[in-house]
């Protein structure tokens, strides 16, 4: 038997340990050849049964990111497409009924069909590490986990749980993997090997789930089960803009999570779903995501605009500083800071946090151990990352760091006067990033003795749910800044974006016009309410109102009238700024924020051709701001719109939707 992508093993113990390599990837996922090499071993493994069976990766990134992409998007007819999960879901029956016990040792990622593999297996051996995560996140492609997945998980860990899985694309770590009971067991790296070995040769009875857990498998219960979830999903999505987790829950209802079982006619069936806009959108949506994912893993990332310049002496320190930060210092503790420097510590990093008074860092500190206890839930990890976020009112840390932030409110004159200070204090390999939202890099850089120290690293709000984070590059930047921009990015774990620095960059400067039509809107007379109605019909995740009141009403106001072209701003937004009233942060803006949440009226009927009048402008300047070379091409412009704004990911982007299905003219009228 040859194999390219596995390899079988036989121990002393007898037995045995096919190991997945995939040949010419750095990631692992199930290729069809991938999937009939298994089903090659599977046969061979049937000849001479072994002890057990031992399933790992061969990689260090991880085990199974998944099914490979570009065979979906390599077929042709729906026939094609049945084939494919016919096959993984064949194979996957096969592994499952192998007379001896199975075992998946998991280190790393383990996703989608790599999930669904592993579920297969009798048992599971999940690896104590950051790295280690378990999902079947189908359901943000507008597909279903196709391969025992709907089918498997809920008998492991039960339907709410693995519900929350499949509706939502979430992931669990290696702990909430043993305690759901997906995991048998959960060992640091050093013993990952005999554990394996020692769960095989103990053989324990598979699980079974506990009373009164066992009772929402039930076949008379799963339909109230799933109309609890069905409303949670629609208060999230919109069955005409993502159908497949409504797919999932009729699935699990109708057919214990056997994707082939629905009719073609059916709108849970793979035939229908394949063919839905959404699933062909999001799959794009995965692509442009794992292209700026690339960004931090390139040597040379892409620039737009002119090439930023080499670095001479400068540069040659900028260059040796190569490998991951480990001390961030953030100054400015509003907001903003505050949270950028709670999503670094959460992340792993030492954060020194800098504001004028401990008063001012009180309300970072409260917001960070939310999160703390939210994204950690062990009260161990949740103490370890508040060790590593420290208060720093003096500032002493922005000489030990090798990254640090500016967050202060915008203002120019203040930026530069700090930024003077920090380039004496800093190392000379430290990264000088800004936060500003607008202001163009080379006003903030003019008084530095090296202007091409400075980078922009625009993060956006919420930080901890907001992946975006733009690299904002000048003329004078030096080159190497810009790729160890982009890695510091993915090291905190967001989505780097190279673009040029100009008025508002790209997100602000397409989002601008958006916000300022809808207020406009309200000038007129239309309620709130009602125009975020018609953003949320169209597929925005937020109303631009309430989106609005988020970002913060007088942000709202400076970058309007940055890049409103000596247009008058919305005259309610200039009301409620001069009162004082600012959105969330001040508990009013537009809406009352006094709940922690936008107290909204029911909105009212949405007039015709409101959705287009909003969504014009946004799309004017998307172009425009692809003329303007803001970034490399097209599809970095969709990816900054939809990872930085929210905009309807099923729709694959503005620049993107406006070329398919025809682009709404910025003056166009309600009816």
């Amino acid at each position: 038997m040859t194999l390219r992508h596995w390899k079988l093993d036989r121990d002393g113990e007898g037995f045995a340990w096919l190991t997945i390599d995939r040949k010419g990837a750095s990631t692992n996922s199930l290729s069809a050849e991938v999937l009939e090499e298994l089903r090659s071993a599977l046969s061979d493994l049937a000849a001479t049964p072994p002890k057990g069976l031992i399933i790992r990766s061969g990689k260090d990134n991880g085990f199974i990111a998944g099914a490979d992409i570009d065979d979906f998007e390599r077929v042709k007819t729906v026939d094609e497409a049945l084939a494919i999960v016919k096959r993984g879901w064949d194979i996957f029956n096969e592994l499952a009924a192998t007379p001896y016990p199975t075992l998946a040792l998991i280190r790393g990622f383990c996703l989608g069909g790599g999930l669904e593999l592993a579920l297969a297996c009798r048992y599971r051996v999940a690896v104590d590490e950051p790295g280690t995560r378990l999902g079947l996140p189908e359901v943000m492609l507008g597909i279903v986990p196709a391969w025992g997945g709907m089918r498997r998980l809920p008998w492991l860990a039960g339907a709410p749980a693995a519900l929350d899985m499949l509706l939502t694309g979430k992931t669990i770590d290696a702990r909430r993997a043993k305690k759901l009971g997906v995991a048998d067991e959960c060992v640091p790296t050093r013993i990952m090997m005999n554990t394996a070995r020692g769960v095989l040769l103990a053989a324990p009875s598979p699980r079974r789930l506990p009373f009164p857990l066992s009772l929402t498998l039930n076949p008379l219960l799963r339909p109230i089960i799933a109309a609890q979830a069905r409303k949670q999903v629609a208060a999230r999505a919109r069955r005409e803009h993502y159908p497949a987790p409504y797919a999932i829950l009729d699935i699990w209802v109708k057919h214990d999570g056997d994707a082939l079982a629905p009719p073609p006619s059916d709108p849970a069936s793979i035939a229908h779903l394949i063919q839905t806009p959404t699933a062909v959108n999001l799959i794009r949506v995965f692509r442009l995501q794992e292209r700026l994912k690339a960004f931090g893993r390139d040597d040379a990332t892409p620039t737009a605009g002119p090439s930023p310049a080499a670095g001479g002496e400068a540069g040659e320190s900028l260059r040796d500083a190569r490998g991951s930060a480990r001390h961030v210092h953030v100054v400015g503790a509003g907001t903003m800071g505050g949270d950028i420097a709670a999503w670094c510590a959460l992340r792993g990093l030492t954060v020194t946090m800098q504001d004028q008074s401990p008063e001012r860092l009180k309300p970072a500190i409260q917001r960070a151990c939310k999160l703390f206890a939210d994204r950690l839930k062990d009260p161990r990890r949740v103490r370890d990352a508040f060790d590593r976020l420290i208060p720093d009112v003096v500032g002493d840390g922005a000489a030990r760091a090798d990254v640090i932030i500016e967050a202060i409110f915008e203002n120019l004159d203040a930026k530069r006067e700090l930024f003077v200070a920090l380039e004496a204090t800093a190392k000379p390999s430290a990264l000088l990033a800004t936060n500003t939202s607008s202001i163009p890099l080379e006003q903030i850089g003019a008084p530095l003795k090296d202007p091409g120290r400075l980078i922009g690293l625009h993060f956006f709000n919420p930080v901890s749910r907001m992946m975006l984070v733009e690299v904002v590059h000048g003329a004078s930047t030096h080159a190497e800044l810009i790729a160890r921009a982009c890695a510091f990015a993915r090291q905190i774990d967001k989505l780097p974006l190279p673009v040029k620095s100009a008025p508002g960059f790209l997100v602000n400067r397409i989002l601008a016009p958006y916000l300022m039509e809808a207020m406009r809107c309200v000038d007129e007379g239309i309620a709130a309410e009602t125009v975020d109605e018609a953003a949320l019909a169209f597929g925005m995740p937020v109303g631009p109102i309430e989106l609005a009141d988020t970002v913060g009403l007088d942000i709202c106001l400076a970058v309007g009238k940055m890049l409103g072209k000596d247009a008058e701003p919305p005259k309610k937004l200039t009301a409620l700024t001069a009162a004082g009233h600012l959105g969330k942060k001040s508990k009013r803006g537009f809406y009352d924020w006094s709940s922690g949440k936008a107290a909204k009226r029911k909105a009212g009927p949405v007039p015709q051709g409101l959705a287009d009048r909003l969504i014009g402008p946004y799309i004017a300047e998307a172009k425009a701001a692809l003329a303007d070379g803001i970034v490399a091409d097209a599809d970095l412009v969709d990816a900054g719109a939809i990872f930085g704004t929210g905009f309807a990911p099923f729709r694959g982007g503005p620049l993107h939707y406006a070329a398919s299905s025809g682009s709404p003219s910025p003056s166009a009228s309600i009816g």
